[in-house]
């Protein structure tokens, strides 16, 4: 049986003490994360860097000693990849070229194209495998596809997805096309990333809770269930982790709908309901609301375990409910991950 915490609890293991580690763990409330980015001169030309991409995920592992490494890269590198423009604007994020019509999709490039691109990322892979401490997982990841879409369709990101949402409803076709490549692509993505060296792959889909009724099934469940069938198949024994961000009560039953191994909770749910509900399924991933690493003190140690409780009798990676912000002090992850390992 494998040692690394991560994957035995991936595996369906309780364990006497959760395995931690934390979204977006390598940024920007980190100094040493800001000095390796100016030294990189900007965002992208960090992410395209294999040395300095695997600097920042070994820096919290040096600093905090987290259970798994999270590959450092940004999910619009797979759309990049397939032809699309994309820059990062200081302060207001990503932009990209937007992909609305049938042409526009026709003009992107075949999935067999991406590795072109990518071939840095697996750079990284490559190094952090070679570097990561024995002990430490290693956590490749990709958007999911509506996640992507509704970034290449709006060229932005937006509060409600709206452009995506527009033109799923008016131009089903187009819509469906874009979805089907990315999921193609994020097939070929994670292998990659596998075959480079993650031991667990995670699917980041951050805007799943504003498609609703049956649009939740078949543009966030039906596709991560195919990448996740596809991995599966590709490469036996590779654990995946499904994140539906804002699943709210849908969360239950997704284990067996995805075939993921693990679901990752945001702070929407609360512990209690998801050891009711979800955690029945397998391991389940969470779920500290992220503005607790921003104002720390008791409230972050009674949170923490309390969450740590209530996830005690299956299989738990805990984690945040979503990514550590900028304005976080590293003293409050210390104070949280004290927390979880001296026993809850």
């Amino acid at each position: 049986m494998t040692q690394k915490t991560i994957l035995r609890a991936l595996a369906g293991e309780t364990l006497p003490t959760p395995p931690i580690w934390m979204m977006r763990q390598a940024g920007r409330y980190l100094p040493e994360y800001r000095a390796t980015r100016a030294q990189a001169g900007d965002f992208l030309s960090l992410c395209y860097n294999p040395e300095l991409a695997a600097e920042v995920t070994l820096q919290p592992i040096r600093r905090y000693g987290f259970d798994a490494a999270i590959l450092f890269a940004d999910i619009l590198l797979l759309p990049q990849a397939l032809g699309a423009d994309l820059w990062f604007v200081t302060g207001e994020g990503p932009r990209l070229s937007t992909v609305t019509t049938g042409a526009e999709l026709a003009a992107l490039k075949p999935k067999e194209a991406i590795h072109d691109t990518l071939s840095p990322v697996y750079e990284t892979v490559r190094i952090l495998s070679r570097e990561l401490p024995k002990e430490t997982t290693l956590i490749g990841f990709a958007g999911a596809p509506w996640t992507v879409a509704t970034y290449m369709i709006a060229g932005r990101g937006t509060p409600d997805q709206g452009p995506a949402h527009a033109l799923k409803d008016s131009d089903r076709a187009t819509f469906q096309g874009i979805i089907d490549l990315l999921t193609d692509a994020t097939v070929d993505y994670l292998s990659a990333q596998i075959e480079a060296g993650a031991e667990v792959v995670k699917i980041f889909d951050s805007w799943a809770g504003s498609l609703q009724g049956a649009d939740f099934h078949d543009f966030a469940v039906e596709p991560a269930r195919k990448i996740t069938a596809a991995i599966k198949e590709r490469h036996p024994g590779i654990p995946v982790i499904a994140f539906p961000r804002g699943a709210g009560e849908r969360y239950a039953g997704l284990h067996q709908a995805i075939g993921a191994d693990c679901i990752a909770l945001d702070d929407g749910v609360t512990a209690d309901w998801a050891a009711a509900n979800v955690q029945t399924g397998g391991c389940v991933q969470g779920n500290l609301k992220s503005s607790h690493m921003v104002t720390g003190g008791d409230d972050l140690v009674r949170e923490t375990r309390r969450i740590v409780d209530a996830l005690s009798k299956g299989p738990h990676i805990f984690n945040l409910g979503h990514g550590i912000t900028p304005d976080a002090d590293p003293e409050n992850v210390q104070l949280m991950i004290d927390t979880v390992r001296a026993g809850g």
